[in-house]
């Protein structure tokens, strides 16, 4: 083995910066740990308190969850944007540990649609004539059927019920006027209405992306799906569902303020300080006999059975303000400054700076400081006119990003309302100035806008105005003079981003384009902690399982292929961190499956090594020889599995792409362990004379010199296989299948009750409430359930979801043996019972998703089948392969079909089942290509041979390696079924049933008809 010592360094470097990237997490929890140890000093310290005998019995286990949170939160803030570890802040460490989805961690996945239909009524200036709502209706009905997108169909069905008028007539609005005229062609308004809805798309995901940055989340992650006009949310560990759905399907609104200058507004905020203060003072004098008062009433109200929620709340919350841990001098200056501890004055060496931004405060202090602003007796002493607003990023020449700009609006206008709005923005656009530089914003504005905007420009020259959108101030530059004409430049010292968010920020006005949920997931984090919990048992068994496997089957070379294994896990989880990957529960899936097929290249290796010891070559010639002919069968067997993980990742979402990914890393990492570390083992081993063992007295003669004619047993192996597809294809064909959500569409939902419930019971009583048929399966034990519903799945509204929620709850509320209020029942956060996680798939996402399943497994197929023809150079070989990946997909599919209701659990058709099928298929192929490299290397050593002789040898000298390999590969998926829990169990059966018929397959169908192919093709040519 050349290059040893350039091999071992590279080696040594990778496994350092794996340890590097997972040193992250280790830090991350550390200081997770370390917050929990604060939050557990401060809970007994309040224990020992006096505040603490204050608290109502019956409040106390809420009170001290509810003052470990905040400490533990305090502490987490506080280190936020120190440097903890490296250099590193916790912010920044937090952002480097292992990514984890929402399947193990909890919270919420959105798939957001723009509605492109509502966009194009609104360009149209809402036109209500009989063809363009024909046109819009068809259109719609068409989306569908298809994947062209929705203006593509709006033109095909305009063409086909547009009575010959030009689309020109439609949308040549005065908004429109200089892009489309009476002469414009329909191609050209098709454009022109394709480069608007672009622009909105754009702009709805700026503003999601915006409003999910303020909304505090941990994480988070939002992106465009292509050109679909669809938008990914995910928010882990969100706690407010229904918080978000209104978040995210608000309408955009765009307002143009006039502002106070900061002194204007400098002595109403010195006020409101030392009102603040007073009002403290006042309420200290009365915090004794106000906690006395609502100790007594929470007693009165404990002994008549009827808390006073409002008196403990109270004797609550002064508990916890008590609870605060600062030190004298910052808590006198908070107490004397009980505004400005917070929010400190736009001010510079005593000196009040001009402009209309009046303070500064970091953005975990900014709902404090909204919350003392609002207070009516504060707020009296402001002008009328006088809103306060957050700019919606930190200030420029804060490096640490936490500090924001609270800008002082005034609302001059009679009616309170902006003088000004984004319905007048007629086009905004990035320009650069004559020469370059740092670029701006130019917008234009329709006649009427013109008009206002010279008027409110020349009334505030000297001024600034702020661009406003939801509430949040994205600029607020100076008005230097009167603006005619309705153009004009915004500058900002922006990033061409920056600027381009912006341009399209402003054209939100002019454009509705409403984003509704057509597809969104729930995972409570009660059900995150159990599937982590699950899939790290189920890993840590089937990692155990394989090490014993090859110790015992190998001997002193399984300890090196069990190193190698130890090194290939090190690596695929640095890997995984250095990509940012996503571990999702089937990614741990698929890491546990790629350790029994990491052990395959292992396998190859060995036992081709056992041929050259057999064949009397010396250990390490054989050794030598035994990695040179493994190589081609390694290769080319981990190729055809990483395109069907490509595939997978191309048309999946999600947890999907989560195993994907995981799939292909750990491929890729496999592959590089298995040859490189155990070849240094063994070179290691070789230079001190030592002896490495291949075998034990039990493994030595398994299957040693078995001379079993395979192609003699073809046909009724042929009879066996054709009776067992037309099975499933009749299965398939009359009993159909249990389709989950994904290819349906609708709502599910996983409810867990507080006692043991059946399904029956469940059905009847959700039917009666819906008035139509739901869905209802056991999901794991007795007292858990999951309910599928389509009612109303055609209605993305928040208000449906909220109704859906409703009728289940009515419905089902009286089987739970505590009573439960319907936010409890709702709730995924911190309530071990009633809804636990959700599911929603609108009737397009679900056309998609099956779309795109189906189109999966034929790209996998005809991939696998073009790469073996063009590698082993003859089609008759990948056809034997791809007739192999066809029976065994149909018989998988069949089962799930066959057994869907039969076995004690789930087994619906969804996005998960297809990514087993489509590993199947990259397993399959894997095990029929090693195959096939064994049949070329015999043609090729023994040309003289007839080639039922070669596959019969093959076939037979690779029995040992086909055994083995799926011995292991079934041992970790075992692993998988039993103990990775409830959602994962269908998929981990899915596999266990493909590496069954897959390795039967390679053996007895893909090779024997690769095996006809040829002699057919030979007869025919001798004809020739």
């Amino acid at each position: 083995m050349q290059s040893k010592g350039a091999i071992k360094l590279v080696a040594i470097l990778i496994a350092l910066a794996c340890l590097y990237q997972l040193s992250f997490t280790w830090a991350t929890k550390h200081q997770e740990n370390k917050s929990a140890e604060y939050a557990e000093r401060a809970v007994e310290a309040m224990k020992a308190s006096p505040e603490y005998a204050k608290v109502p019995e019956v409040d106390k286990a809420y009170f001290l969850d509810s003052l470990r949170k905040e400490k533990s939160r305090n502490y987490l803030d506080s280190v936020s944007a120190q440097k903890v570890y490296l250099g590193f802040t916790y912010k920044e460490v937090k952002e480097k540990e292992i990514n984890l989805g929402l399947d193990l961690k909890g919270g919420m996945n959105v798939m957001l649609q723009v509605q492109v239909r509502d966009l194009i009524k609104a360009l149209a200036d809402n036109n209500e004539s009989e063809e363009f709502t024909k046109a819009l209706d068809l259109a719609g009905k068409r989306e569908l059927e298809t994947r062209q997108d929705y203006i593509t169909l709006f033109a095909e069905a305009w063409n086909e019920v547009g009575g010959g008028k030009r689309l020109s007539s439609i949308f040549g609005t005065y908004e429109m006027r200089e892009k489309i005229k009476p002469e414009t062609s329909d191609e050209e308004v098709i454009k022109v209405i394709r480069a608007e809805a672009e622009s909105a798309v754009a702009n709805s995901f700026n503003v999601l992306r915006n409003r999910i940055d303020r909304f505090g989340v941990t994480q988070p992650n939002i992106q465009r799906i292509g050109n679909t006009g669809r938008i990914l949310v995910e928010l882990p560990g969100v706690k407010e569902p229904e918080r978000v759905r209104k978040l995210l399907q608000g309408t955009a609104s765009l307002e143009f303020w006039t502002t106070y200058e900061n002194q204007e507004i400098y002595p109403y905020l010195a006020e409101a300080n030392t009102l603040l203060r007073r009002m403290g003072e006042d309420e200290e004098a009365e915090t004794a006999a106000t906690a006395d008062a609502a100790a007594a009433v929470a007693a009165e109200a404990a002994a008549s059975n009827a808390v006073a929620p409002e008196a403990a709340q109270d004797s609550t919350v002064q508990a916890l303000e008590a609870a605060d841990s600062l030190s004298k001098d910052e808590a006198a200056f908070i107490k004397a400054n009980p505004l400005f501890a917070y929010l400190s004055p736009n001010q510079s060496n005593g000196q009040l700076m001009q402009g209309a931004c009046i303070g500064f405060a970091h953005y975990k202090d900014t709902a404090k400081i909204n919350k003392m602003l609002a207070l009516p007796q504060v707020k009296a002493l402001f002008p009328s006119e006088f809103i306060p607003m957050w700019t919606v990023k930190a200030s420029d020449w804060d490096k640490t990003g936490s500090l924001f700009e609270l800008v002082a609006i005034k609302a001059s206008s009679r009616d309170g309302k902006a003088p000004l709005d984004g319905g007048v923005v007629s086009d905004a656009r990035v320009s650069y100035g004559n020469t370059g530089g740092a670029p701006s914003v130019s917008m234009s504005m329709n006649a009427e806008g013109a008009r206002v905007w010279a008027r409110l420009t020349a009334d505030n020259i000297g001024k600034q105005i702020a661009i406003v959108l939801d509430g949040m101030v994205y600029s607020y530059p100076r008005v230097n003079g009167e603006i005619s004409g309705g153009n004009s430049e915004i500058t900002g010292n922006f990033t061409v981003t920056e600027a381009e968010d912006l341009s399209n920020v402003l054209k939100s006005g002019k454009l509705p384009a409403p984003a509704t949920i057509v597809q969104e997931q729930v995972v409570g984090p009660s059900l995150g902690s159990e599937s982590i919990n699950a899939g790290m048992i189920s890993f840590v068994i089937a990692f155990i399982l394989v090490l014993i496997y090859m110790l015992i089957f190998y001997q002193g070379a399984g300890v090196a292929a069990n190193i190698a294994l130890l090194c290939n896990v090190l690596f695929l989880f640095g890997s995984l961190v250095s990509f940012g990957a996503v571990l999702t529960l089937p990614g741990i899936a698929g890491l546990v499956l790629t350790m029994g097929m990491a052990v395959d290249a292992n396998v190859i290796i060995y036992e081709r090594i056992k041929e050259e010891l057999r064949a009397g070559k010396a250990l390490r010639l054989a050794i030598k020889d035994g990695y040179n002919n493994a190589y081609s069968a390694i290769i080319d067997g981990n190729l055809t599995t990483i395109i069907t993980g490509i595939v997978l990742f191309a048309f999946g979402s999600g947890p999907v792409q989560g195993f994907a990914t995981t799939l292909v890393i750990g491929i890729i990492t496999s592959m590089l362990t298995s040859i490189f570390i155990t070849r240094l083992i063994f070179e290691a081993k070789l230079a001190k004379n030592k002896n490495i063992t291949f075998d034990n007295s039990l493994s030595r003669n398994f299957l040693k010199n078995t001379k079993i004619d395979f192609v003699k047993a073809r046909k009724l192996c042929y009879g066996i296989s054709l009776a067992v597809v037309i099975v499933a294809v009749a299965s398939i064909a009359f009993k159909g299948f249990s389709y989950g959500v994904d290819f349906t569409g609708g709502r599910t939902f996983v409810l867990r009750f507080d006692k043991d419930v059946t399904p029956e019971q469940i059905r009847e009583l959700a039917n009666n409430e819906f008035g139509e048929t739901v869905e209802v399966k056991q999901f794991g034990g007795a007292s858990q359930m999951k309910i599928t519903t389509k009612y109303k799945i055609t209605d993305n509204s928040a208000e449906v979801d909220k109704e859906v929620e409703s009728k289940l709850y009515n419905a089902l509320k009286g089987c739970f043996a505590q009573e439960m209020t319907f936010e409890e029942f709702t709730s995924t956060v911190d309530n071990p019972n009633g809804i636990i996680s959700s599911d929603k798939v609108g009737p397009t996402i679900a056309n998609d998703i099956k779309r795109d399943a189906v189109i999966a497994v034929i790209i996998a197929l005809i991939a696998i089948f073009c790469y073996i023809a063009v590698r082993f150079k003859n089609w008759t070989w990948g056809a034997g392969g791809l007739v192999a990946l066809v029976h065994d997909s149909v018989i998988v599919i069949g089962f799930f079909s066959l057994f869907s209701g039969i076995l004690p659990f789930s087994l619906d058709v969804d996005q998960t089942f297809i990514a087993a099928v489509l590993t199947i298929i990259g397993y399959s192929i894997n095990d029929t290509v090693v195959i096939f490299d064994r049949i070329r290397e015999y043609k090729t050593l023994y040309p003289k041979r007839d080639l039922k002789e070669n596959v019969n040898l093959a076939l037979n000298s690779t029995l040992a390696r086909t055994v083995n390999s799926s011995g292991t590969t079934l041992v970790v998926m075992l692993a998988i079924a039993l103990f990775g829990g409830e959602v994962i169990r269908g998929f981990a059966v899915a596999l266990i049933v493909g590496i069954l018929v897959g390795t039967y397959s390679s053996v007895f169908v893909g090779t024997p008809i690769m095996y006809d192919l040829n002699e057919r093709k030979a007869k025919k040519d001798e004809l020739k």
